[in-house]
């Protein structure tokens, strides 16, 4: 996630996803749009992933347009339909995302800088005219964390209307997208979930967001860099946890200082809105099991002292993002189905889950 990763306030109205049993339902397609990868997936009409792939980004307004429309394109064809076949596209995006429209500012890191791209109206007129939808990146994570959740409750098991979860993003910053009662909850100014600029230590080391002691700089993966710097060339959070392992000096107690900052953004999490699930997600997340585990410790060694935090359950709220598909892209197909059905006026417009098997 970039530094503007977050979505602009809610619009007065704007694309929202049903559960996809009415007239018109049909296979979506989502795409989650990096700075270096383009992930996508096409769900078909029962909410199943039946095809995906993997395209390199490509940068600059055009770039993303063009990329996107291929990537639709590409995914489809995998399938044995075409664009036409789809009831919708989503797209999630980093950068400042305004739903409504289907803008996108400040992205960064696919190279959009504070000039509006209407990428909305662009790939739907570059795909035939179909209804596209765009969310920010961590939102779509969140979205599709709560579609996938659902499937793991089975047929028929599962209630969208009151499904709830955070998304818990450690990348190279700190936030949380939200799912609260199947609704994707943006707050008024975007800001909900900002967790990572929650200060800690108010006489700790400045954050790139002007205050000190920020969560962001303990708990991201950023912070793992400093924490235990890499030293083979590979990604620091696999350094630190195999030295771990392995016995190096000093490296069990640098893990266990970064689980205790993930649990402490997973308390917060919970004591804020009380999701039964924390999902961990990005980079970081890709350790898998070692990190679910030392989170879990964590949480459980902290709350040995305090019986309001032993009543709460912390250890089994969190969970790790599925791997067998892309949790973002899954997201973005479900706003790929709210686009082809936008709410009215007066509506709310945030995104629900799709209430199908995945």
């Amino acid at each position: 996630m970039d530094d503007a990763r977050r979505t602009a306030a809610a619009p007065p109205a704007g694309p929202a996803t049903g559960p996809g049993k009415g007239p018109g339902t049909g296979p979506s397609v989502g795409l989650d749009i990096g700075g270096t990868k383009t992930l996508a997936v096409l769900l078909d009409a029962a909410g199943e992933v039946v095809a995906q792939a993997r395209l390199a980004t490509e940068r600059g307004p055009q770039g993303v347009v063009a990329g996107a429309a291929r990537a639709v394109r590409g995914v489809t064809r995998q399938a044995g339909l075409t664009p036409a076949d789809l009831v919708g596209v989503g797209v999630g995006v980093p950068g400042l995302v305004d739903p409504g429209p289907g803008t996108v500012r400040h992205a960064v890191n696919v190279g959009v800088d504070g000039a509006p791209l209407h990428l909305s109206r662009l790939l739907g007129a570059e795909l035939g005219g179909l209804p596209v939808g765009v969310e920010n990146d961590l939102n779509v994570a969140a979205l599709g964390a709560a579609h996938l959740a659902l499937a793991e409750d089975g047929p028929g098991e599962g209630d969208a209307a009151g499904v709830d979860l955070a998304f818990l993003a450690l990348g190279t910053g700190l936030a949380a997208g939200l799912v609260l009662d199947g609704r994707l909850r943006r707050g008024v100014g975007g800001a909900a979930g900002e967790i990572g600029h929650v200060p800690v230590d108010p006489a700790g080391p400045l954050c790139p967001c002007g205050q000190r002691g920020c969560l962001e700089l303990y708990a991201s993966g950023t912070a793992v860099a400093a924490l235990w710097p890499a030293r083979t060339g590979r990604p620091a959070p696999v350094e630190l946890f195999e030295a771990a392992a392995a016995g190096a000096p000093g490296a069990a107690e640098a893990r266990d200082r970064y689980a205790s900052a993930v649990a402490a953004a997973v308390r917060m999490l919970v004591l804020a809105v009380d999701v039964p699930a924390v999902v961990l997600g990005g980079g970081v997340a890709q350790l898998g099991e070692p990190l679910l585990v030392a989170v879990r410790d964590a949480l459980a060694r902290e709350s040995a002292g305090s019986g309001f935090l032993s009543s709460l359950h912390l250890p089994e709220r969190v969970r790790l993002a599925p791997g067998r598909v892309p949790v973002g892209a899954v997201g973005a197909a479900v706003v790929g189905r709210g686009a082809a059905h936008p709410a009215p006026a007066a509506g709310d417009p945030r995104p629900t889950v799709d209430h199908q098997p995945a």
